[in-house]
Order: structure tokens, then sequence, then C-alpha cells
């Protein structure tokens, strides 16, 4: 497979899967992510004044990045990925996103391993970890789905 069409289809499916599923977990979750009293006050709140390009100036050129970074360290195994099943394929990519993209993530966040370890428990929550499970779930199944269709 050509490494430059993987990249920038990866790089594609990548930033499609992650503005879908913050769309869709967005309309459950919107309370840890805008507003004076957001749980979440540590992050930038989309909705208040000077943010309202945040999406095009910050999180697509984010997400165009971490698709390329992610891309290239999948070289190694891009034979191997062109001879199993659609069902291993997709179980890989959406497994190896939602592992390495959010639950065993080495950053401390609310909705992973390092977050419940290091986090004060004031950001901690089930109903938190879920809202953020939620969105994580969507994505990765997207991704997963969609790079087993049209990457390998």
């Amino acid at each position: 497979m050509d490494y430059l069409f993987f990249s920038l289809a990866f790089m594609g499916l990548h930033t499609l899967a992650y503005m879908a599923a913050g769309m869709i977990a967005y309309n459950i979750s919107s309370d840890l992510y805008q507003g004076k009293k957001r749980l979440l006050d540590f992050l930038i709140d989309p909705e208040e004044e000077g943010e309202g390009s945040f999406t095009l100036r910050k999180v697509i050129p984010a997400q165009i990045i971490r698709g390329l970074i992610m891309s290239v360290v999948l070289y190694p195994v891009l034979g191997f990925l062109s001879e199993i099943s659609f069902l291993t394929q997709f179980l890989f990519f959406a497994g190896l996103m939602f592992i390495y993209t959010d639950l065993s993530s080495g950053d401390p966040f609310p909705s992973n391993i390092e977050g419940w370890v290091y986090m004060k428990k004031d950001y901690l929550s089930r109903e938190t970890f879920w809202k953020i499970q939620t969105e994580m779930i969507i994505y990765s199944t997207l991704f997963g789905l969609l790079a087993a269709w049209l990457l390998v």
C-alpha cells in the first residue's frame, strides 16, 4: 500500500470520525464543556466570546496532525492488515483507537485510567466517565468501520 495514500486517507477518516462523534455526543455532554459551571473547567469553552471559530482554527488542524502521526506508526503493519478479514480489521482499528487514544492514554482525563489515578475527585464521576466514553465508543466504532472498509 502506498504510504502517502494511507496517511492521507487515515487523516481524513480520523478527522471525519472525530468530528461526527463529537457532534453526536455533544448533545448529551455539552454540560461538561460549556458554561461557567462546566465540570471540565480546565478546557476551552467553545461558546465563550472569541472562540466562535474554535473548530476551524484549532480542532480540525489538530486532528489532521494527530491523524498523520497515528498513521505513520502503523506503516510497519500495513502488509499484515491487508491479509486479515474485514471483521478483524474493524476490531483492530476500533480497539486501537479506543484503547490508545482514550482509555489507556498517558494523559490524565476523567475518562481514562490515568485520570482515575491522578485527577482530583471534583473532576471524576461515573456520569462524566460514561458521557466521555459514549463519544469515544462512537468515534472508535465509526473509525474502525471506515478504516476497515476504505483503508486497507
